[in-house]
C-alpha cells in the first residue's frame, strides 16, 4: 500500500515538474520572439541614425560656410 502511494506521489510530482517546464518553454519561446522582433528594429533605426547625422553634418558646413560670409562682410567694413 505504501509502495503504491510512494509511486502515485511521484507520478503527481512529474506531472507537476512537466507542467512547469512546459509553462516555462513557452515564456521563453515568447521571449525570444519579442527579442527577436526587437532586434530586426536595430538595422532600421541605425539607417535613420545615420541619415540623420548625415543631415547635421550638412546644416553643420551650410551654418558654417555662412558664418565665414558674415565674418568676411564684417571685416570689410
Amino acid at each position: 500500500m505504501v509502495t503504491i502511494a510512494l509511486f502515485t506521489s511521484c507520478g503527481d510530482i512529474t506531472k507537476k515538474v512537466e507542467d512547469k517546464l512546459k509553462v516555462l518553454n513557452e515564456k521563453t519561446l515568447k521571449l525570444d520572439s519579442l527579442v527577436n522582433k526587437e532586434f530586426s528594429k536595430v538595422p532600421s533605426l541605425d539607417s535613420i541614425i545615420n541619415m540623420k547625422d548625415d543631415k547635421m553634418r550638412k546644416l553643420d558646413s551650410i551654418i558654417d560656410k555662412s558664418s565665414s560670409k558674415f565674418d568676411s562682410i564684417s571685416s570689410e567694413k
